[in-house]
């Protein structure tokens, strides 16, 4: 089976600046991997690249052996780092238009998590809190049957409580043959739910490591090192 994705030598530049700089990466399947680094470090770069929103200046990305395009685009499923469902659509046209958009979309799976937490299909977005907004534009994303999930920042700005809710929700929606790559800088609140982390900054990947062989190697928890590796 391929790798859910692999990134070779992998630069971005906006015009002088590099956002990322030969970026090396491989996340084989069945893993939820933390891309961890501080703000402007170039993991919302890295996301839009893996999701074909972005085409790189050197390098190379594969999806699952597939280079971005068509049918690349068609095995990842992406939660971008803000809302961006129409506020005049409830939340049964959303699922209709992503039922109607996406072969790959579980319906009854979306439905099912609509309803554990209470939210009516006839609720507008316009309707709903910050809150209820994440956790249906999570719960559309990780309603596709996709190989790849991209959650960039799917934890940002909500209470402890809905974190738990998304995390929780996170590991119970993904099949053992897809990948899903958080981008975070919340590193306490992913940490028990990640396989392997990988280091960013500057647009260079610093460390790319599985939890388990971390927390041998140094002693101490992910969150702990990387407050080490980025302290200011």
């Amino acid at each position: 089976m391929d790798n859910c994705l692999e990134c070779r030598g992998l630069t971005k530049r906006f015009g002088s600046v590099r956002a990322l700089d030969n970026v090396n990466l491989t996340v084989r399947p069945g893993r939820v991997v933390g891309l961890l680094g501080p703000n402007g470090s170039g993991k919302t770069t890295l996301i839009k690249l893996c999701n074909g929103l972005l085409t790189p200046s050197d390098g190379a990305i594969t999806v699952c052996g597939e280079a971005p395009g068509k049918r690349s685009k068609a095995l990842v499923s992406y939660l971008p780092d803000r809302c961006c469902l129409p506020e005049w659509m409830s939340a049964k046209q959303l699922m209709d238009m992503y039922a109607d958009f996406y072969a790959d979309f579980d319906r009854a799976r979306a439905e099912d998590m609509m309803a554990r937490l209470n939210l009516s299909d006839k609720l507008l977005v316009g309707q709903m809190s910050k809150g209820t907004k994440e956790k249906v534009q999570l719960i559309l994303v990780m309603s596709r049957r996709a190989r790849l999930y991209l959650l960039d920042e799917p934890i940002g700005g909500v209470d402890p409580a809905t974190r738990d809710y998304i995390l929780e929700t996170i590991i119970r929606n993904y099949d053992e043959d897809a990948s899903v790559i958080i981008s975070t800088h919340l590193i306490s609140d992913v940490e028990n739910v990640l396989d392997d982390v990988v280091f960013i900054r500057d647009g260079q990947v610093t460390l790319q490591a599985s939890v388990d062989d971390l927390r041998e190697q140094y002693g101490k928890s992910v969150d702990a090192l990387f407050r080490e590796v980025f302290r200011c």
